[in-house]
């Protein structure tokens, strides 16, 4: 109890901290006083453009990877893996594809575009449920499945980015991972669609805590396994969907955060669940910062900031996996 309570405490602290100083750090650098000040009287030009411009994505930065953190934990939960990761195995792309179908055919609805993106990202986890199944899921089969998805998903997208030799920039916010331009109608779009799922998958701790357990056993406590598999996975679909909608292709997230969040606070759901979603915004906060103060004034994406840490995450996993099931 002491050691998640405690776990608790510093990841709160740890992401307070995080977005004080990115929200004081970059091209234009105030101290917390001058922000808060400015932000009262609207006066100081500095302090509106660090509102118009900085806040609005280190909001979305931080909603985005707690969706991506919880998301990975509510999969890993539903196909018992700890590989299952919405960047990883396709879903993340899927539902891209079809942010990206939205925007380009119905530019009026970019607000719903969540709920395209859910559709999207729906049909891929379907997808690698039906061809990764066959007496229990293979660890490795699922990389390459999703591995498969990811690509054809990506090639869609990029169709509508390319027509000829020029770039459609009508949509490249859309279908770029960078958090930079964003505004205060993208937080709306993340902070409604993103509170929605991330309060749901808070309830669903209890379903999350059944579907780990082995499925004759599930049964027998009277549940409808099937029923639990759905709900879960549609509330891990629309958090993906959601942050991929606003923030872009950002994988890795949901691999990192559950592994360690289990070491810290144990596998029960209820603690698990909540402390991912910090852990989660605290990580892509930090990783986009980074990516602004790194090579400054350019900027590095916080998508490719996780793949670089990610990358040798997953090689890793993948190898305990083979120690553990054998060679697959």
């Amino acid at each position: 109890m002491t050691k998640r309570l405690l776990s608790f405490v510093v990841v709160c602290v740890l992401l307070f901290s995080v977005v004080c100083y990115s929200v004081m750090t970059g091209s234009i650098q105030v101290s917390m006083g001058d922000l808060v000040r400015g932000l009262i009287s609207g006066t100081d030009e500095k302090v509106q453009v660090i509102k118009d411009l900085r806040i609005p994505r280190i909001i979305i930065a931080a909603f985005a990877g707690a969706a991506l953190a919880v998301s990975g934990v509510l999969l890993q939960a539903v196909l018992r893996n700890p590989l299952a990761e919405a960047g990883i195995i396709g879903i993340s792309s899927g539902a891209g594809f079809t942010s990206i179908l939205l925007v380009s055919l119905f530019p009026a609805l970019y607000f719903w575009s969540p709920l395209f993106a859910f559709i999207g990202g729906a049909l891929a986890c379907f997808l690698v449920y039906s061809f990764s199944w066959r007496s229990g899921f293979s660890p490795v089969k699922m990389i390459l499945v999703g591995v498969a998805l990811n690509a054809v998903f990506s090639g869609l997208s990029d169709t509508f980015n390319y027509r000829g030799s020029y770039t459609v920039t009508s949509i490249s916010p859309t279908t770029t991972s960078t958090l930079a331009m964003k505004t205060w109608t993208d937080v709306e779009i993340i902070v409604v669609f993103g509170s929605i799922g991330l309060l749901i998958s808070f309830f669903l701790y209890s379903s999350c805590n059944l579907l780990v357990l082995q499925e004759k056993t599930v049964k027998n406590l009277g549940v409808s396994v099937a029923r639990s598999r759905l709900l879960v996975s549609a509330i891990a679909v629309l958090l993906a969907a959601v942050s991929t909608a606003v923030a872009g292709l950002i994988a890795f997230i949901g691999l990192l955060i559950p592994h360690i969040a289990r070491q810290l606070v144990g596998s029960d759901h209820k603690c698990l669940l909540p402390f991912s979603a910090l852990a989660g915004a605290f990580l892509l906060v930090l990783a986009d910062t980074l990516g602004r103060i790194i090579i400054a004034p350019n900027e590095i994406p916080a998508s490719i900031i996780m793949s670089i840490i990610g990358g040798p995450f997953l090689i890793f996993m993948l190898r305990r996996s083979e120690k553990k099931h054998g060679s697959l």
